[in-house]
């Protein structure tokens, strides 16, 4: 790959990877029986889509290691997005999410393969869960199938099982802390362990480890990682109730019908007074039906947050992070490539449309 980041050409390096891998996975499964077709399906619908950021910074720390371009590296690095697939899995299933990049999500498209069973909803959420499990295992094949020596692998191994611990501790924090008085310090520690870390901070460890990095520069990517993955959710939350549907393919209404511990919900509610919070408490629960359509109170939700400008409190928590991301790439002791790269990354990953 050239000196000059080209993030287009490393989406296609990392697609034709998981195309074939989970294809080939796919076709395994199915040939055990016919009726799995629906659940194989599904397997290589998880894998369809995404922006393959997590990849992209495994790979930069890997270069920023002084490693050269490497066709297993990539192959190792596209294992993070098998991780991040079941984790889409799981979290839509335990969200109850209808949508996901404009189509259903597992558990409601897995409905059509079970027409005969008593309990569908149910039965097509089982078979979603174990979509998920699939994804993960999938995931750890593909990591020790890339080609990279065993020694290389080994030095990576504690940082992939710290990967999906933190990432279960934060899904479990969630779930522990919905329905709770919104809290943002509790919001920012989940937004740490879901997702900051195993987006940006763990991949780019896992790079570093990998190239056999010294302790210093893994210093620096956890610095520069875990403010910006925070960043990174901060926008998916605003992107989640005031961004279009239309560009993030998922429905506008799913965080606040959850009732999920936002940072933009716990600013909103730390911001307005006691009326404010008797009102938002009221249209929390008017909000939504849980097929993905909007209640008539969203709207009014929207206003009150924009009234108390809660958005704006949360564009400031994300221009502070990125900014502390970047000043830490300002003495990253690593080739110029690789902070161009993360500097771009930095952008891409808190600038975004979807």
């Amino acid at each position: 790959m050239a000196e000059v980041w080209d993030p287009a050409a490393f989406k296609i390096r990392v697609d034709e990877v998981l195309g074939r891998f989970v294809a080939r996975e796919a076709d395994a499964l199915a040939a055990v029986d016919a009726d799995l077709g629906p659940v194989a399906g599904e397997l290589e619908a998880a894998v369809a889509h995404g922006k393959r950021l997590r990849a992209a910074f495994c790979y930069w720390g890997w270069r920023g290691g002084g490693q050269p371009d490497s066709d297993a590296l990539v192959r190792a690095a596209a294992a993070v997005e098998l991780v991040h697939a079941a984790a889409v899995v799981h979290d839509d299933l335990i969200d109850g999410s209808p949508l996901r990049h404009g189509r259903p999500t597992a558990h409601r498209a897995l409905r059509s393969a079970v027409p005969g069973h008593p309990r569908p909803a149910g039965a097509a959420r089982s078979l979603a869960m174990l979509v998920g499990d699939l994804l993960m295992a999938l995931a750890g094949q593909l990591f020790v199938e890339s080609g990279l020596p065993a020694a290389y692998l080994g030095r990576a191994r504690p940082l992939w099982a710290a990967l999906a611990r933190e990432l279960i501790a934060g899904e479990c924090l969630e779930v522990l802390h919905t329905g709770g008085v919104p809290d943002t310090a509790v919001s920012l520690k989940v937004i740490r362990y879901k997702t900051a870390k195993y987006t940006v901070e763990q991949p780019l460890l896992i790079g570093g480890a990998l190239a056999g990095a010294a302790a210093r520069l893994g210093e620096g990517y956890s610095a520069y990682g875990l403010p910006l993955g925070e960043a990174f959710q901060l926008r998916d939350d605003l992107l989640g109730l005031f961004g279009d549907p239309a560009d993030t393919g998922k429905a506008g209404a799913d965080d606040l019908r959850g009732r999920r511990p936002t940072a933009l919900l716990a600013e909103a509610w730390r911001l307005t007074d006691a009326a404010g919070r008797a009102r938002l408490r009221a249209l929390l629960d008017g909000s939504g039906d849980g097929d993905g359509s909007e209640g008539g109170d969203l709207d009014e939700v929207r206003e009150l947050m924009r009234r108390v400008r809660a958005p704006e409190r949360v564009e400031a928590m994300i221009a502070a992070r990125v900014a502390e991301a970047l000043r830490v790439l300002d003495e990253l002791d690593a080739p110029p490539a690789t902070v161009a790269a993360l500097t771009s990354l930095a952008h891409a990953a808190s600038a975004r449309a979807s």
